[in-house]
């Protein structure tokens, strides 16, 4: 894989030059998926690498928005959240809730919908996931719009948690995705255009 010049480092001062270029060259885009007009950041090639996966937890723990004795648990949204947040959680001591997409989890579930760049989708938690007033990182690999960032939001709230925060790999420049989310806390490590 090459380096990608439309890939930059929002968190420059907290990685090592050589590693932010590793971890970038493990990223993919592909033009035109899942369909035209979109390009889909592929991430899954940097947790097929030890050297980039351990790059990007290590990054993700130094990008944090909040402090991790801010949070209680965090939250991954489905599919590419799963892959990190229980690591990130556990490196942080704490709990993994899973955000996932409508029909995967028994009830009783809390459901929110919302749009995407490209249609609509729905997540659910399960109801008692989150104990009331306990804080929540939510965590995602891209934000774009910010639709299922926020999505995550009502649902941790709906539930009677907190958010604390949130903490994203990627963001797509010029779709002000994390300024759909509130006002709360966000990082994303990347950011790239649409």
């Amino acid at each position: 894989m090459t380096e990608h010049n439309d890939i930059s480092l929002s968190k420059a001062d907290l990685i090592d030059p050589e590693d932010a270029r590793y971890l970038i060259s493990r990223i993919r885009t592909i033009a035109g998926f899942p369909e035209k007009g979109i390009n889909f950041r592929d991430i899954m090639p940097v947790f097929a690498d030890q050297r980039g996966l351990s790059i990007l937890m290590d990054a993700l723990v130094a990008s944090l928005p909040v402090a991790p004795d801010d949070f209680d648990a965090v939250a991954g949204l489905e599919a590419r959240g799963f892959l990190f947040g229980p690591t990130l959680a556990n490196r942080l001591d704490k709990g993994f809730i899973a955000v996932r997409k409508a029909g995967k989890l028994p009830p009783p579930v809390r459901s929110q919908s919302y749009a995407l760049e490209y249609g609509t989708a729905t997540v659910e938690i399960e109801e008692s996931a989150i104990r009331v007033g306990e804080r929540v990182l939510v965590v995602d690999d891209l934000i774009a719009t910010g639709g299922s960032a926020s999505a995550a939001r009502d649902l941790v709230i709906a539930c009677g948690g907190k958010v604390a925060g949130f903490s994203f790999v990627m963001e797509l420049e010029g779709l002000a995705g994390i300024a759909k989310l509130g006002g709360y806390p966000a990082s994303a490590l990347l950011t790239m255009p649409a």
